[in-house]
């Protein structure tokens, strides 16, 4: 009895460990697509304000906006395209560490120009225009090549598997459409007719024809409802 007991406790024991464990794995995951939707919401209300500003306000405000929008767009696009790239390409782990390495940089130019959106000295700020302008175009010009290397190099791969695919449907096709069989020349199957009939003269020959051959009657094989021939006596 002290032994079931024990036993129905572990028992429990481990049911309560597995529901806990559940739970969070639950709660976690639960969280982690909260986060997702927060930050991807957050980011598209950023975006549509930077819209916004880029085409509603003029200036050095403006400008702003415009690089920040530029730089951001670039770099979401190439790393979407890098990481669906990766899943069936893995050579483009190492394109994405170095997307990796560019968006560090990245991401310090865009919190610099989100600082710099809050500056009071517009002046100062438009003096600093001419070289952010130009570590954002060095940016999304180094994103830009990634992204189009990759798809580049996925539309190769395409057209080498296409091409691949029509030869062996044209061996296949072809493989298909042999179906007749070669039929004997018209000498060849007439020397076989004259070869056939040469033979069945020949064995008739050495036969002989049937209605000049003499059979005794008493020998013929008779229906099995007749008699028998009975062989003739002499007195």
């Amino acid at each position: 009895m002290e032994a079931v007991i024990l036993i129905l406790g572990l028992l429990f024991v481990a049911f309560m460990a597995l529901g806990v464990y559940v739970s969070v794995k639950v709660i976690g995951a639960a969280k982690r697509g909260v986060d997702r939707t927060i930050t991807q919401a957050r980011r598209t209300v950023e975006e549509t304000t930077l819209r916004a500003k880029s085409y509603g306000q003029v200036g050095v405000a403006g400008e702003l906006a415009q690089l920040r929008l530029s730089l951001r767009t670039s770099m979401r696009a190439t790393q979407e395209a890098l990481q669906t790239g990766v899943a069936e390409d893995a050579s483009l782990s190492e394109s994405l560490g170095l997307f990796q390495r560019l968006s560090v940089h990245g991401q310090e130019l865009d919190d610099e120009l989100k600082r710099l959106e809050r500056e009071p000295d517009r002046a100062t700020v438009a003096s600093l225009l001419p070289g952010l302008k130009q570590r954002t175009e060095r940016i999304t010009h180094s994103a830009e090549s990634l992204r189009w290397a990759a798809r580049d190099r996925a539309r190769q791969f395409a057209d080498d598997d296409l091409a691949a695919l029509n030869t062996q449907i044209d061996v296949e096709a072809g493989a298909l459409r042999h179906w007749t069989v070669e039929e004997p020349s018209a000498g060849a199957g007439a020397g076989a007719s004259a070869d056939g009939r040469g033979g069945e003269r020949a064995r008739a020959g050495e036969e002989g024809p049937e209605a000049l051959t003499t059979r005794d009657p008493r020998a013929q094989t008779g229906y099995p409802w007749q008699k028998a021939v009975r062989p003739e006596t002499t007195n």
